[in-house]
């Protein structure tokens, strides 16, 4: 088959680095039954595309969005942050941009369920969806590549961790609005005079919140430039494919929908009508740019008006515009404090408080005050019961802090108010289905996504609805891969990783030679039998080294994994027991340094079958040497290639691509697995992609 220019993008499968994918190949996939990534706002500022394939302007972000993209950072950042303060804003900002955090299960007591590799990890284009910078393309697929060349600061690798399919990574909230543009979207109304001079505060001018949160994003959530987006012709035939269309509102359709006009927020009381001459000229200034002089006017109105909520929240919207140009923890935790004092004071509007407790919340999240964001958003909806999107965003919120069981009520509760809620459907079908009730999961996840509601257009949902179809032996799951991969969140019907770079090779199956990797493969099969007796010593006096997978990609039988490198970094402990492989493989940096991969053995017993799943990145190739093969019984298939392996001799293959393995010997199977950088990436980029 003719390969073909890898797209970026896709929405991956679970399985990320740490266990398996590929055949009992270690690393996770996608497919396992877990969730893994689900929605969040994936929309785009400016550049080029997003990482589903989406383009178009600034939707408004939602609070679960930055709630989101804090939740994931505050995870690894905020003792630092908050206790040390020793990672300054800048540095918050990087990693929320560079680090994809290998959020482990979410939906089983650990941070991850948005992804839809499952690997946990959350990327770049999740934080600009999640932060509503990203919208999906209405005319053209798209897959954007991921940075070639961030700055020096972002070479920093995420925290090593398990990545599985049913982690809950935050990916599509498109419901949940950014309180700031929540606002600016609530004063969509007729105005007796147009000019800009004749707004006032309750009539902010369109868009200003917007921009000024663009532009504090794009440093930090944007694709290169240089890097096109590009979806080749020459894809990999995809014959099983099913033709019969599915019932999903278009994104053209869902688009061409009227628009529901918003109230116009009341942030004035009594009082601060009679100084809404002044509260309009301090926010003139902030609406252009002037947040010096606005904080300046903002500050003498609270001192002399202290009572005054709309003066008070125009405050802390100066200090999160200044904390946002400063890049500064300081003024950003003034700004968290200020909004809650705005939503305190006697007689503050409701929609006020509303708009000022969801920006805190997002705050919060955005300095890794985690838990404190939840306990704004308990407080929202205890204020505001019969607001569903909040009651949504409480729920991922739980799913964030790993109580599923909390989260699970939410959607119920929702559910039964509103049953046709979709984005309620599909975060309840994401967790039937982490507990593995796959048949019942389903029909939320379908009926979700054919809603057609914000945020259920997601490669995630996608994703784990063909995944759950495919392990109850329905065959439409192809037909949602299909059209996951017609709506741009997936570079084909096969390939369907997550975290991928731009017009890198796309093929199932390498050659050595392709590769260019050929020492490396002579040396492993070179050397093949002093592998393999490490590895049997490391099994005969050690099994507790060979950890079970336990990512949920296996349908049934015995499959373990021993590693002794992950994310580029050498596990001192596991090369004690296998030192003359780990010495071997020193001399390898094309896989001892590729941070989007492991090494590791393989063992599999008889009676097992892996799910069909595909790795979280385009970046790396695997390599399977032979160490241990019964004569029959075992294969991998990739894509519609079934091979098996040969002791001695090495199999090369991208795990990008959807896999699957069998192991019906009568003894045991045991691999070396060896993860190697795609052989088109750049120096640069090899050293500045992060770790997954």
């Amino acid at each position: 088959m003719a390969p073909r220019k890898n797209a970026k993008g896709g929405g991956g499968h679970s399985s990320s680095s740490s266990s398996g994918s590929g055949s009992g190949s270690g690393s996770p996939s996608t497919g396992s039954s877990g969730s893994s990534s689900s929605p969040g706002a994936r929309r785009e500022a400016k550049h080029g595309g997003h990482k589903n394939g989406r383009r178009g302007g600034i939707s408004g972000g939602s609070f679960f969005t930055w709630f989101m993209v804090i939740a994931l950072l505050g995870v690894w950042t905020s003792v630092a942050i908050v206790w040390f303060d020793l990672v300054d804003y800048e540095e918050v900002l990087a990693k929320a941009k560079d680090f994809r955090y290998n959020l482990s299960e979410v939906l089983q007591g650990k941070l991850g369920v948005y992804d839809a590799d499952g690997d946990g990890d959350f990327d770049v284009d999740d934080a600009k969806v999640l932060l509503g910078l990203k919208e999906r393309s209405t005319s053209e697929k798209t897959f954007p590549p991921e940075e070639a060349k961030p700055p020096a600061e972002l070479e920093e690798q995420a925290p090593e961790g398990a990545e599985t399919e049913d982690s809950y990574h935050m990916e599509e909230m498109a419901s949940q609005d950014h309180p700031n543009d929540v606002e600016e979207m609530m004063h969509e109304q007729e105005r007796s005079d147009p000019s800009e001079t004749a707004r006032d505060i309750d009539e902010p001018q369109q868009g200003a919140e917007e921009a000024t949160h663009q532009d504090y994003a794009e440093p930090v959530y944007e694709h290169s430039e240089n890097e096109g987006i590009e979806i080749s012709d020459n894809t990999i035939e995809d014959s099983s494919i099913i033709s019969e269309e599915i019932n999903v509102p278009s994104v053209e359709e869902q688009q061409d929908t009227p628009p529901v006009k918003k109230k116009k927020p009341k942030l004035l009381n009594k009082f601060d009508k009679t100084i809404k001459a002044e509260l309009d000229a301090a926010e003139r200034l902030r609406k252009r740019g002037k947040i010096e002089e606005a904080m300046n006017a903002f500050e003498e109105l609270v001192r002399k008006y202290p009572q005054s909520p709309r003066a008070r929240y125009g405050k802390a919207q100066c200090e999160d515009d200044l904390a946002e140009k400063r890049r500064s923890n300081e003024v950003l935790r003034r700004a968290i404090e200020t909004y809650q004092e705005a939503a305190s004071l006697p007689d503050a509007p409701t929609d006020l408080v509303k708009l000022s407790l969801k920006r805190r919340s997002e705050r919060q999240q955005f300095l890794g005050h985690m838990r404190g964001s939840l306990l704004t958003l308990q407080r929202l909806v205890q204020l505001f019961p019969g607001d569903t999107t909040l009651k949504n965003d409480l729920g991922v919120g739980y799913l964030l802090m790993g109580d599923n069981d909390s989260a699970k009520k939410v959607y119920e509760e929702v559910l039964n108010v509103t049953p046709n809620d979709g984005f309620a459907k599909v975060h309840y079908g994401f967790i039937l289905k982490a507990q593995n009730k796959i048949a019942e999961s389903i029909p939320y996840l379908k009926e979700g996504i054919e809603s057609g509601d914000p945020g259920t257009d997601d490669g995630r949902f996608y994703f784990h609805l063909g995944d759950a179809m495919q392990r109850v032996g329905n065959k439409e799951a192809y037909k949602w891969y299909e059209l996951g991969h017609q709506r741009g969140h997936f570079a084909s019907v096969w390939q369907r990783s997550l975290y991928n770079v731009n017009g890198l090779k796309a093929q199932p199956w390498w050659t050595p030679r392709e590769t260019g990797y050929t020492e490396l493969v002579k040396s492993l099969e070179r050397n093949w039998k002093l592998i393999r007796d490490e590895g049997l010593m490391v099994m005969d006096k050690a099994k507790g080294l060979f950890l079970p997978e336990d990512e949920n990609l296996r349908e049934k039988g015995d499959w373990s994994q021993f590693t002794l490198w992950q994310q580029g970094r050498k596990n001192e402990n596991a090369c004690k027991g296998a030192p003359k492989t780990c010495a071997l493989l020193e001399k390898f940096s094309e896989t001892t340094g590729c941070r989007r991969g492991q090494i590791k053995y393989s063992i599999m017993h008889p009676g097992t079958h892996v799910w069909p799943h595909t790795g979280p990145t385009n970046c790396r190739l695997r390599m399977h040497l032979g160490l241990v093969i019964p004569k029959e019984g075992c294969k991998i298939r990739c894509a519609n290639e079934t091979r098996a392996w040969e002791e001695g001799k090495v199999l090369i293959f991208d795990d990008s691509f959807e896999h699957e393995v069998w192991q019906d010997a009568s003894s045991f199977r045991l691999i070396f697995i060896v993860d190697v950088w795609h052989p088109e990436l750049t120096p640069q980029q090899r050293r500045s992609l992060p770790a997954i």
